[in-house]
């Protein structure tokens, strides 16, 4: 390579593009490194759900602004996305409480929101089950996207409209500063310069500097998802969140009635073993796609968790997604995880090798929704 560019993002995922991205937007050169064809993690396991709704205020207000950023992106070109909203569905007085508290924390806050009675939920929502549902809270703002095809879309979309080059199949195993110019070597002894680099693959992290992998506090989560077959004319639109995500996310320990509900949990139950929370997106085929579970380990020992499917956790998931839609069909076609990772302490890794060398990643689950808006932010603050 003889090409110098201001810009290396190593990591095209979906935190690494949104970097990309926003760099461009200032009129920098920028070269995307990514190790594979296309990505390969996190970023294309997941369910393609982007729901501020879920987070703290934070990074709702991150995620806020990723709305935003998909909408003017996808106005260019199709990135599947869907503007079909989310609802979280409640199973009972309890989650029925924690919805209304959220609805008027979402009013303080001008962030729409629409609490939803349990007919109007029975109406919307096709297959729901009269015996579990009480009620629901539905944000119409927000989208849907198919992970693995926007991506490649967005990288696409970048490459033609912004300038953006793309360097796949790429493994960075060294990166350096000299004083004037930072460098990142390749497998096949390829160099890239510029002025910075940001690292946001959590792969290239661990070979680039495994000594500040290992002393770091980033834990990995292994989440099981399941997707049915293609469900005909069935149409289940938007986000559904049901009541154990409810007692899961971080928007609702905001409410007043949170840490009383969550003491009266179970500790023992199956769910809280495995971090299981029951979602259902439909994606462009017509399938489903159902999960999910989390399972933890020190993300330097992430190989405890193992490469296997918990069956048990799947049945178990099938069992509940049964209590709470009549699908159509609950055959499925496929089943796999995805591996993220996440701080214990912070909410996402930042840390500075060198001066001008990032490394931006432990952004957890948070990140098909926080990262547009993110890395404008981080963007905006190295290059202010």
């Amino acid at each position: 390579m003889t090409a110098k560019f201001d810009l290396i993002v190593v990591g095209g995922g979906i935190l690494g593009t949104f970097h990309a991205y926003h760099a461009l937007k200032r009129g920098l050169k920028v070269a995307l490194l990514e190790r594979n064809s296309v990505p390969q993690g996190a970023t294309v396991r997941n369910f393609g759900q982007v729901v501020p709704s879920g987070m703290d205020l934070t990074w709702q207000n991150y995620g806020r602004e990723s709305l935003a950023i998909y909408n003017e992106l996808h106005a260019q070109a199709d990135l599947t996305i869907r503007k079909n909203g989310s609802v979280y569905i409640a199973s009972n007085d309890e989650e029925i409480q924690l919805i209304e508290e959220l609805y008027e924390i979402n009013r303080n806050n001008d962030y729409e929101s629409v609490l939803l009675s349990k007919n109007d939920c029975i109406k919307k929502f096709d297959g729901l089950r009269s015996d579990y549902c009480k009620g629901g809270l539905f944000f119409p703002q927000e989208l849907s996207v198919d992970s693995a095809d926007m991506i490649v879309k967005l990288h696409k979309l970048l490459q033609e409209k912004l300038g953006l080059q793309i360097f796949s199949n790429t493994t960075i195993i060294e990166t350096g500063e000299n004083g004037q110019n930072c460098s990142a070597i390749s497998a096949d002894g390829a160099e890239f310069t510029a002025s910075k680099i940001i690292i946001c693959g959590g792969h290239e992290f661990k070979t680039l500097y495994p000594k500040v992998f290992d002393d770091s506090d980033l834990e990995v989560s292994k989440l099981q998802m399941l997707q049915t077959k293609p469900q005909g004319i069935y149409s289940l639109p938007g986000n559904i969140l049901t009541g154990l995500s409810i007692r899961r996310y971080e928007s609702f320990s905001e409410c007043a009635s949170f840490e009383k509900i969550k003491a009266s949990e179970d500790p023992k139950s199956f769910e809280k073993k495995y971090g299981v929370h029951i979602l259902f997106k439909q994606t462009l085929d017509g399938s489903i796609i159902l999960g999910d579970s989390h399972e933890y380990a020190d993300a330097k020992n992430a190989d405890d968790l193992g490469y296997d499917l918990n069956m048990e956790i799947d049945e178990f998931m099938i069992h509940e997604a049964k209590k709470i839609i009549d699908l159509p069909t609950y055959e499925i076609q496929r089943r796999w995880f995805g591996i993220y990772s996440q701080c214990k302490t912070k909410d996402i890794f930042e840390h500075n090798p060198s001066p001008n060398i990032y490394i931006i990643t432990g952004i957890g689950g948070k990140g098909m929704t926080g990262s547009g808006g993110f890395s404008k932010f981080n963007i905006d603050k190295i290059y202010a």
